[in-house]
């Protein structure tokens, strides 16, 4: 059925649905069914009763499996929209044979199993899904309507999508490791979202043929398909990754320990990513595009700075105060941490003291703009110009004046990073070079690898024997106990205004393996991103 006016003849009465105008003054399924908002009855008020919640989605759900979308969408308070759509689903996505099986209400609110059949150019394929919808008193008419969302015709459609049956836009990729393992998002369920932008960029590079799919098609937000079922399989291009199959198996685990966690592992020496998993509701890569503050890991970049300019050394001074003031702002340790005036930086380091890193900001040759420098010049973050393979944040270290040079010191204030980030910024810590972290060859498509100066090997050596120190004797001393090898670590706590429990962070590496993780609100850096950390470095051995 197309689009615009729709014109229909009852007892002789022209009733008019002009597309995209919700509903008029005289309803079509009104004049069938003897509903409210006919100008001889009151109209109701209030929300529907548990009759009118049962009877209107009953009505609605026969009409759908009927593929009646015009008497289905009379159903909803957004008739237009919704006639659209369940067109779409009977004609450009090919699905018939709808039985629609109602669960038990609760309220207003009514779950469903739709199993369907679709079918393309010869071929037939179950299809299985469940759904949720509401049923509202309709503002103007009185009557239960179902409160029209896309999410009611299939989970996974937002405002602006459809469905459709057709052969794929880009061809299915099968991404192999680095020691050649298939990387199926069944077998690695947090790679699903990667797996899909990989396939996007790479598809037709990858030498596969399209296949046949039901998809979703993100009209709206101009992005690539999200295929839903596969009636026809294609021939899949071989693309090559740097995952190790073993170290990302043991970050899926990880993750699962938190929920809203991530974690990134990388390679040192080459900077090739070899895990990345998430355990997010919403589904976003927080591993490679979060932003947020890292807590205390970031005094890995601060003692850099620090020893670079001549401040201090690992075993010069950087005492441990109870408070520190910096520009009126005064800023404490973590509860229980006792004060240590004849504290060194690695001590400091070792033990997160917030204040012993503040009182040594003020000092010549620190500026406003030094962190940034330290950021930008030695770990290659901040510039924008990481060529990961997939969309990637690269960190963020403004110069910051006031408080917020404080702050940002020790993990806080303006300060932005991710997981990648932060494996990055351990992998350039212990080995003195920057090598952009990276998911994809870049031989395969000419991408250009940013590049940064490093550390000088004095800095290197003081900072990976402080993060050794943390390992062994420090905060991260429980997390990595049992972790064999060369390790070290940084944990972090980052306060994030209008929560109650901070952020999780820890960084770590074992050999030649980086890793680090966020857990949103999960407390300590030891507590809750440690363990995903530890698992992870212990895989990578």
């Amino acid at each position: 059925m197309g689009r615009g006016v729709k014109v229909a003849v009852i007892g002789g009465v022209f009733a008019v649905m002009v597309g995209g105008a919700g509903y008029g003054a005289y309803n079509v399924v009104s004049a069938l069914d003897g509903g409210g908002g006919s100008s001889g009855s009151e109209a109701k008020s209030g929300p529907p009763d548990k009759d009118e919640v049962a009877e209107t989605s009953e009505k609605f759900f026969a009409a759908w499996e009927k593929g009646d979308a015009t008497t289905a969408a009379g159903y909803t308070n957004n008739a237009a929209v919704a006639t659209t759509l369940l067109t779409a689903y009977g004609e450009d996505a090919h699905i018939t044979g709808v039985e629609i099986t109602p669960g038990t209400a609760a309220g207003a609110s009514v779950p469903f199993t739709v199993k369907a059949k679709v079918s393309y150019e010869g071929t037939t394929k179950p299809l299985s899904y469940k759904s949720t919808l509401t049923v509202v008193r309709g503002e103007t008419s009185g009557r239960a309507l179902v409160d029209w969302a896309p999410s009611v015709v299939h989970p996974d459609l937002k405002d602006g999508d459809t469905l459709v049956t057709a052969e794929s836009s880009t061809p299915q990729i099968q991404a192999v490791g680095r020691d050649g393992a298939v990387l199926s998002k069944e077998k690695y369920p947090s790679l699903g979202p990667i797996l899909a932008k990989l396939r996007e960029k790479y598809g037709d590079q990858a030498g596969g043929t399209p296949g046949v799919e039901l998809a979703v098609r993100h009209t709206a937000a101009n992005a690539p398909d999200t295929p839903l079922l596969t009636l026809t399989e294609g021939e899949p291009g071989k693309l090559k990754t740097t995952l190790s199959a073993g170290v990302q198996a043991a970050a899926e685990k990880a993750v699962k320990r938190y929920g809203e966690s991530s974690v990134v592992a990388v390679k040192p020496s080459t900077g090739e990513v070899l895990a990345v998993a998430n355990n997010r509701q919403d589904g976003f890569n927080a591993a490679f595009q979060g932003r947020v503050a890292p807590g205390s890991t970031m005094k890995i970049i601060t003692a850099a700075m620090l020893i670079d300019n001549g401040v201090t050394s690992m075993n010069g001074p950087a005492p441990c105060t109870e408070t520190a003031v910096w520009q009126s702002q005064t800023f404490h340790n973590l509860t229980g941490m006792k004060p240590n005036e004849s504290a060194t930086l690695a001590n400091t380091f070792m033990r997160s003291c917030n204040t012993g890193f503040i009182k040594l900001i003020d000092e010549k040759p620190i500026s406003d703009s030094s962190l940034t420098q330290e950021a930008q010049e030695r770990f290659g973050l901040g510039q924008n110009n990481w060529q990961t393979g997939i969309v990637s944040f690269d960190g963020s270290v403004p110069a910051s004046p006031g408080p917020d040079r404080a702050a940002n010191a020790i993990g806080q204030g303006q300060v932005q990073m991710n997981p990648l980030n932060m494996a990055s910024v351990t992998a350039t810590a212990i080995t003195g070079d920057f090598h952009q972290p990276y998911l994809v060859p870049f031989d395969l498509d000419d991408r250009k690898p940013a590049t940064a100066k490093g550390l000088p090997k004095s800095t290197a050596s003081q900072l990976k024997q402080m993060m050794r120190l943390t390992a062994t004797q420090g905060t991260a001393v429980n997390a990595m106990s049992g972790v064999r090898g060369d390790i070290g670590a940084k944990t972090g706590s980052a306060e994030v205004d209008g929560n109650e429990v901070s952020d999780s962070w820890f960084t770590g590496f074992r050999d030649d393996v980086a890793a680090a993780a966020m857990v949103e609100g999960g407390g300590h850096g030891g507590d809750a991103a440690g363990p995903i950390v530890a698992d992870v470095l212990r895989a990578g051995g």
